[in-house]
């Protein structure tokens, strides 16, 4: 067995050779003793976890959930070293090779299944147990647990969670894993401490959105990831009450026809509800029931020129093949948080493009919840940008109770277990003091300039336009994106080229900020007129 990266003698400790950041895939080195046990393998390239003679940097790999970023580099970490022994659910066993569609050959299972909810003991003192995570079908939960001779160690890994039930999984349930103490908690914080609206919520916003477009004559073009989010979304479609009997086309493309397929050999391990549902009709591909769901083949790519549609189709592949020559204007729908780059058409004047929230993990509420119901002595946060990781670690909740760590990628974490809490040293201040001026038609805020050097600054402050809420006592800011911004305007049924407030880049919040117009200061209608009018059109 090769030596640990960094060497550490020390008996728990965890190496990141991938921790989610940007593109990067996840891939965890928890050393337990004598025990080197490897969680998730999401490289891109494996020659890290490979030593010079040829042998691996882990006695074993567990591995969270099918995604490419948990998943990417077991099929080549497998060829390498073959006598490796990789596991992971039933059911994630079974969605494995969908990351490997492009292989000249099918790939056979390879791996492993382990059951929900039994310790299972690997070699002499190392055991773990999987609980369900929601987010996805098969995602797990991991609780690994050393007994040595001196003392005993506990690491609990969450892999993608998601505590609120979707279509087709149901949530991580606390109740299983209440007041478990480990010694480590290794959880992602994908959203940061942003809260968002509860999962039904989402869903009824997003197809009274889609539900609108439609009414408009538009088409809409769904990119999303092949695996999770593109078959929630089918099944939204088809179920939801909004589109129940509706007669519009749904039309599937790429790789995520075969997921789908794949998930129809699930259909035991999905909730009650969508086995009740699939006894009635066919959870994808229907003919016969409204909305119609079809898989685009090239053969058939010209009739989705015929009439309205909707398309579920992969982030990677260009949208102006969809576009080119179709009668109807299109709507463009994109996760607000898209974890790959979308291919937009370069030329096609009729296509609005808009984002909307489909959480697919918890948000930082749910996040805190799950850190104080299992109680652990040290929280490794992954899985996140580095900003929302660092909202984390900055809560001052947290910081009270808990060693936090937020490591880089080729960062070693010492992890010692002793019986007195040290306070960890805090991060940076997150907060920024300014003041506040109240005038009579106004209240000025004055913020540092140091508060423009997070990259977040760039989309807070793209518009220059903001709104503002009580939450509580205290007031939340919220920058007004430019697509948000033309949005309110369709919504108000301006023409874009009056000239109006409404269209003028200086009326924010309903008031107008042009020192030059005789409205300056005022609030004003959007079809309010002046003589200084400039356009907000996006150049």
């Amino acid at each position: 067995m090769s030596t640990l990266p960094h060497a550490s003698n020390e008996d728990l400790v965890c190496f990141a050779y991938g921790v989610g950041h940007s593109d990067e895939g996840v891939c965890l080195l928890i050393k337990m003793g004598p025990y080197r046990i490897l969680l998730d393998c999401g490289l891109s390239d494996i020659s890290p976890l490979i030593t010079e003679d040829r042998l691996p940097v882990c006695d074993l790999v567990i591995c969270s959930n099918a995604r490419a970023d948990r998943a990417r580099g077991l099929l080549e970490l497998h060829r390498a070293v073959p006598q490796l022994p990789i596991y992971s659910s039933e059911v994630t066993s079974l969605l494995l090779p969908l990351n490997w569609l492009d292989e000249p050959e099918p790939v056979p299972p390879f791996g492993q299944a382990l059951p929900w909810r039994r310790s299972i003991e690997f070699q002499d003192g190392l055991t773990a147990e999987l609980f369900p995570a929601g987010h996805l079908p098969g995602a797990a939960a991991i609780l690994l647990t050393y007994t040595g001779f001196y003392r005993s160690y506990s690491v609990f890994y969450t892999g993608d969670f998601f505590l609120s039930n979707s279509r087709l999984v149901d949530g991580l349930h606390l109740d299983s894993i209440r007041n478990l103490n480990p010694d480590v908690l290794i959880i992602e914080g994908s959203y940061g401490t942003a809260r968002h609206p509860h999962r039904r919520k989402q869903e009824n916003t997003l197809m009274a959105r889609i539900d609108r477009a439609i009414e408009q004559q538009q088409s809409i073009i769904l990119p999303v990831s092949n695996l999770g989010i593109a078959q929630e979304l089918l099944i939204l479609l088809r179920s939801h009450h909004l589109f129940t009997g509706r007669d519009i086309d749904i039309w599937v493309d790429g790789k995520i026809v075969p997921c789908c397929d794949a998930y129809l050999k699930l259909l035991p391990h999905f909730p009650p509800s969508v086995q009740n549902f699939a006894r009635h009709q066919s959870l994808f591909w229907d003919e016969k029931v409204r909305p119609h769901v079809r898989q685009l083949t090239p053969e058939n790519l010209a009739n989705i020129h015929q009439r309205q549609c909707i398309i579920v189709t992969e982030t990677d592949i260009d949208l102006g093949i969809y576009t080119a020559g179709h009668p109807f204007p299109w709507l463009v729908l994109l996760p607000s948080m898209p974890q790959e780059t979308i291919l937009l058409p370069s030329t096609t004047p009729q296509l609005a493009i808009e984002t909307y929230l489909l959480s697919q993990h918890s948000d930082g509420a749910g996040t805190t919840q799950l850190i104080h119901n299992i109680r652990p002595k040290h929280v490794v946060f992954i899985h996140g940008s580095v900003p929302y990781l660092a909202d984390l670690t900055a809560l001052e909740e947290l910081q009270n109770r808990y060693h936090l760590h937020s490591p880089a990628a080729g960062t070693l974490v010492s992890l010692p277990i002793g019986d007195t809490f040290i306070q960890p040293a805090p991060p940076a201040d997150p907060n920024y003091e300014g003041e506040l001026t109240e005038l009579e038609r106004e209240v000025n805020i004055t913020l540092p300039t140091d508060l423009a050097s997070d990259p977040r600054w760039h989309n807070f402050a793209d518009t220059g336009s903001i709104e503002a809420r009580w939450q509580g006592e205290e007031i939340v800011l919220r920058g007004i994106s430019q697509r948000e911004l033309l949005d309110r305007q369709q919504q108000l049924n301006l023409p874009p080229d009056l000239h109006c407030c409404g269209n003028c880049r200086y009326q924010r919040g309903a008031r107008c900020y042009n020192s030059r117009s005789p409205l300056h200061g005022f609030k004003v209608t959007p079809d309010g007129v002046c003589p200084v009018f400039e356009s907000n059109e996006i150049k």
